[in-house]
C-alpha cells in the first residue's frame, strides 16, 4: 500500500445516499433469514451493478501502459482481524442475490478472523471495499489495492431530519468515497460512477 500511494496519482470523490428504503427492506429481510443481512452487502451489490455499467474501474493499468479490461467481477472486502487488514475476495458479484452476499460476508469474516484463508480467498479481486461503518467517522480516502484502480470507503449511516413538502421527516443517510486512479479514471467518470451507486442504494434493490 505505501508502493500504491507514492505510484498511484490518487483522487477521492465524496457522496452521501439515503437508504431509508434499503434500510427497511433490509430489516423486513433479516425478519426471515437466517444470515443476518447488513448494509455492505447492498453496497457490494450496487457496487457490482455500477461496475457493469462503467467497466473502466472493472480494469489494471498493465506494462506500456495498457489496460486490461475484466469480463468477470470480484469485490475484494477489507476485514481487520488481530494480524492486521486482510482482503478477502467474493467472487462474481454481479450474479449473486442480497442473500447470497451477506452469506459469504459472514463466511470470509469468519475465515479471516479465524486465519483460515487460503490462497483462492485472497486472490482475483478487480475492486475493493473498506468499510468502516461499525467504528464511525463521517468520510475517508481508502489507499487503491494495486493492480486495480478504484476502492470505495463506506462510513457510518447516521440518521437526520428533513423536510419535505413542509413536514419533517427521519431518514438515514451513508456516506461513502471513491478513491480512484486518476491515470485511467477521469472526474466525470468517478462521479457518474458514485451517481449510479447513490441512484440504487436510493431506489432500493
Amino acid at each position: 500500500l505505501t508502493q500504491s500511494w507514492q505510484s498511484i496519482p490518487h483522487v477521492s470523490h465524496f457522496e452521501e445516499a439515503e437508504i431509508a428504503k434499503i434500510e427497511k427492506q433490509r430489516k423486513e429481510l433479516n425478519e426471515i433469514s437466517a444470515i443476518k443481512i447488513t448494509p455492505l452487502a447492498y453496497i457490494i451489490k450496487a457496487t457490482s451493478l455500477a461496475i457493469e455499467q462503467f467497466p473502466l474501474m472493472n480494469s489494471s493499468l498493465i506494462d506500456d501502459g495498457k489496460l486490461m479490461l475484466k469480463k468477470y467481477i470480484n469485490i475484494g472486502v477489507a476485514v481487520n482481524t488481530d494480524q492486521g487488514l486482510v482482503v478477502p475476495v467474493i467472487k462474481d458479484v454481479y450474479n449473486l442475490k442480497i442473500g447470497q452476499i451477506a452469506e459469504k460476508i459472514l463466511e470470509i469474516s469468519i475465515k479471516a478472523r479465524d486465519k483460515k484463508l487460503m490462497k483462492d480467498d485472497i486472490t482475483g479481486s478487480t475492486f475493493t471495499i473498506s468499510s468502516l461503518g461499525g467504528i464511525g467517522g463521517t468520510g475517508f480516502s481508502p489507499i487503491i489495492n494495486p493492480p486495480e484502480v478504484g476502492i470505495i470507503g463506506v462510513s457510518r449511516a447516521k440518521n437526520v431530519v428533513k423536510i419535505e413538502n413542509g413536514n419533517f421527516i427521519e431518514t438515514t443517510i451513508l456516506p461513502f468515497s471513491l478513491s480512484y486512479d486518476h491515470r485511467v479514471i477521469n472526474g466525470v467518470d468517478a462521479g457518474n460512477f458514485m451517481k449510479f451507486i447513490k441512484d440504487i442504494l436510493e431506489k432500493g434493490l
